[in-house]
């Protein structure tokens, strides 16, 4: 059974990476939000501190590296009936915490990218050390595949001991960045999503050719990066999961990836939440507004109502991440909570952050609090890694009991 509070193991990590948000996010969040594609230097420290933690055992994983799965956990929770509070659900609270600071900037830490998380949640043994203390980005979307990756149309041919990878991606989050790039890609377009497949390019790989970095309406301290691929030779052995097309199944090990980075980009949009519910709180308690949760709600104020209304919303997106993550740490199948979890937090981001900057008026808008900068964030957090109305057609799926044929 999930226990609500913070596992006390966990309490120092939520503190540094609170401290994180408030002390170094913060102070530079405008200034990489106007300097677009301008590499965070300070974020290096960070990132060598976060590592640092790792390495001790002090985190359990402090960023996307930590969204694993773990077999044997499955094993101990069949025998003993015992639950884990691991690495996806330590990940989850410090991502949160790092997001109330500044979404772009946490998605720019080195070695903690969304391609890192696919690596941690379906490579093998022997992967993960290979890849350990690299950067990897991720690269799913195509000019003409979004929300349906099924309709992926990058190919990997096999050609002896390598796959040949040919194709266009766009939408990769730290794409210039980093040092790898997970490319989703089809063995066999006949067979639509079951033979899709991860592969791990090299960044420096002569066929990963960077077309253009993109220019956003938020997380603009973040690159994002489209690539083309021609004739770009992998290594068999950069394949992420079992390299066989199992014809019964789904996407196999590459749709493992988003039951672990849902509830991570979850996670980012309850940061998010969090910080504009309380800077609004803060912003309006200065002109008199004070919210009363003792009092009936229609009693009170348009703007004090909003404020706990959307403190509701706030708590049933951070309650739904927690137990998405937690299941994935207790090897429970989460697909569907995954998908409740990021569909819930996304939209209740963008609807907080707009209603927050209504409620400030001018100040809201105005540049010189962070309100308006994070209405602009909040927005992709409701599309990337499967948009809101995908979200909700898994989740209609697995409560019907219904295959992606029978509910499209």
């Amino acid at each position: 059974m999930i226990n609500l509070e913070i596992p006390r193991k966990f309490v120092p990590l939520v503190k540094q990476a609170g401290s994180m948000a408030d002390e170094v996010f913060r102070p530079i969040s405008r200034k990489y939000d106007l300097a677009e594609h301008e590499y965070p230097v300070e974020l290096d420290l960070m990132s060598a501190l976060i590592d640092g933690m790792s390495d001790s055992g002090a985190t359990q994983g402090a960023g996307a590296t930590g969204a694993t799965r773990d077999a044997a956990v499955t094993e101990k929770k069949a025998d003993d009936g015992s639950a884990k509070n691991g690495a996806n659900l330590s990940s989850v609270l410090s991502i949160m915490e790092t997001c109330r600071g500044d979404v772009g900037l946490t998605l720019s830490l080195p070695r903690q990218g969304l391609g890192n998380a696919a690596i941690a949640a379906v490579a093998n043994d022997e992967q993960k050390a290979r890849y350990a203390g690299r950067w990897a980005a991720m690269a799913i979307t195509e000019p003409g595949a979004g929300s349906d990756s099924g309709a992926i149309r990058t190919t990997a041919v096999k050609d002896g001991d390598e796959y040949v990878l040919n194709g266009e991606k766009i939408y990769v989050t730290a794409g210039e960045r980093a040092e790898l790039v997970v490319v989703w890609a089809t063995l066999d377009r006949s067979l639509g999503k079951k033979a899709i497949k991860s592969f791990v390019v090299e960044r420096s790989n002569p066929g990963l050719k960077l077309v253009r970095l993109e220019h956003k309406l938020g997380i603009r301290a973040s690159d994002t990066a489209a690539f083309s691929l021609q004739d770009c030779r992998v290594p068999a052995a950069d394949l992420l999961g079992d390299p066989e097309i199992k014809t019964e199944g789904g996407f196999g090990g590459a749709m493992q990836t988003f039951d672990n980075t849902r509830p991570l980009v979850a996670a980012m949009a309850v940061g998010l939440t969090r910080a504009s519910l309380d800077l609004a709180t803060e912003l309006l308690a200065k002109a008199g507004v004070e919210p009363d949760l003792d009092a009936p709600i229609t009693t009170q104020s348009y703007a004090a109502a909003s404020l706990i209304e959307m403190e509701a919303d706030f708590e049933a997106a951070y309650l739904l991440a927690l137990r998405a993550a937690w299941m994935a740490d207790n090897g429970q199948p989460n697909s569907m909570e995954a998908s409740m979890a990021k569909a819930k937090a996304g939209r209740t981001c963008v609807n907080v952050a707009l209603k927050c900057v209504e409620l400030c008026g001018a100040t809201g808008y105005a540049e010189t609090e962070l309100l308006e900068k994070w209405a602009r964030d909040a927005k992709i957090l409701d599309i990337f890694e499967g948009t809101q109305q995908i979200q909700l057609l898994v989740v209609a799926r697995r409560l019907l009991e219904l295959s992606s044929t029978e509910l499209k």
